[in-house]
């Protein structure tokens, strides 16, 4: 009986040992789903109809606001309204007031005619740039942008195509 006394007494002292090494908390857990961010194209960057010098390098700088800059070109509206100058435009959409960043184009983009002339395209700027806010309402921005056309010397006549450049919005 006195084993058995000992034996109940030394359990009940681990138990009281073994309940004050135990200690216990609860947590949640909550994820936020936003709205996923997207950018559509709106309008092409167009140039528009430029006329070179015969004898020197010009450039044809292209604001975000579609503001013209010329160094040795000149610029005509005819033969075709359809040349008219504007910035590329686009639609960047997500969630309502969220900061985005934007990535423009690093390195040249090269504008070819079907006689296989070439011109580039680089220096490109955005507005709003280097980041936007989506409207608070609405979840929505337009991001403009301009870039730099190099013309040589005595261009060869034609329509100028780059391939698609590609600007990027991501979430801050």
């Amino acid at each position: 009986m006195k084993t058995m006394t000992k034996f109940f007494a030394l359990s009940i002292i681990a138990l009281a040992f073994s309940a004050s090494v135990f200690a216990q908390a609860t947590a949640t857990a909550t994820a936020t789903i936003v709205t996923p961010i997207t950018i559509t194209k709106v309008t092409d960057m167009s140039f528009g109809n430029v006329v070179p010098s015969a004898t020197l390098l010009g450039t044809f700088v292209l604001a975000p606001d579609a503001t013209p800059t010329l160094t040795n070109v000149s610029q005509i509206g005819s033969p075709s309204a359809t040349a008219a100058v504007t910035a590329a435009t686009f639609t960047v959409a997500g969630t309502p007031g969220a900061i985005y960043d934007i990535t423009l184009p690093g390195a040249a983009v090269t504008l070819t005619s079907p006689s296989a002339a070439t011109m580039t395209v680089d220096n490109f700027k955005s507005t709003p740039t280097p980041a936007g806010t989506l409207d608070a309402s609405l979840g929505t921005q337009t991001l403009s942008v301009g870039a730099t056309l190099h013309v040589g010397i005595a261009q060869a006549a034609g329509t100028y195509l780059s391939v698609p450049f590609t600007v990027t919005v991501n979430y801050q």
